[in-house]
């Protein structure tokens, strides 16, 4: 059975601050390639209006992006910078930005409220850890429900002291919460599993997935930075 995080935008957003770039302007180079960038289209308005804009707010890149796939803004050729939730499609997304910047070192993770799609976000996941990019998150960012397996994913994970975190407990496509299945159901496997392949112990890997259930699917946990190291250190 497919599981997915049906996060509620309205409980979980959080109003991020776009942290100052670590990284010397590079030069821009040109991209012969297919470039994503999601919009949001209200034909009964016949308005187009960007996704950043109108997801998220003032939360914009730091600068303007050299090219931008889906959440993902490239601000250097080997910086990325995350605003938005990962979509079905984002995997793909970023498989083209890989084409296209194969020098990719780090994301900046300044604005992820969560995913539509578990499968789509661990897959993604899976992709950033493939590819050795660390994740970071500057101060003023926030990584919500989805977004924090998405950092774990970081072969380096960095955060600044002011960083948010927060988790809530799953809840599948007829309303039921992890707690509202046996603890020995296989359900519980695929997120245990996963922790321990980035880099978790056993026992790490389950007392982080309780901790992670145990705030109900509306009701997030806030964390800080120093929360996320007690289960796997960063740096």
């Amino acid at each position: 059975m497919k599981i997915t995080r049906l996060f509620s935008l309205a409980v979980l957003f959080a109003t991020a601050t776009v942290a100052t770039s670590q990284f010397a302007h590079a030069e821009t180079v040109v991209v012969e390639e297919e470039v994503y960038e999601w919009v949001e289209d209200d034909s009964s308005s016949g308005t187009t209006e960007r996704f950043v804009a109108d997801q998220f707010g003032d939360v914009q890149p730091s600068r303007k992006p050299i090219a931008s796939f889906g959440p993902f803004h490239m601000v250097t050729p080997d910086r990325a910078e995350l605003i938005g939730s990962i979509e079905t499609e984002t995997p793909a997304q970023f498989r083209a930005l890989l084409r296209a910047f194969p020098a990719l070192r780090q994301i900046d993770m300044v604005e992820c409220p969560g995913t539509g799609d578990d499968e789509a976000n661990l897959a993604l996941a899976r992709m950033v850890r493939r590819a050795g990019v660390t994740t970071y998150v500057p101060n003023g960012g926030s990584v919500r429900s989805g977004g924090v397996e998405l950092f774990l994913a970081g072969s380096h994970r960095l955060a600044d002291p002011a960083a948010e975190f927060a988790v809530h407990s799953w809840r599948d496509q007829d309303g039921l919460e992890a707690d509202d299945y046996a603890a020995n159901d296989p359900v519980h496997l695929e997120y245990i599993s996963y922790y321990r392949e980035m880099g978790m112990s056993d026992s790490q890997a389950r007392a982080f997935y309780a901790m992670t259930n145990s705030a109900p699917h509306d009701d997030a946990l806030y964390l800080g930075p120093r929360d996320i190291a007690a289960y796997l250190p960063l740096g």
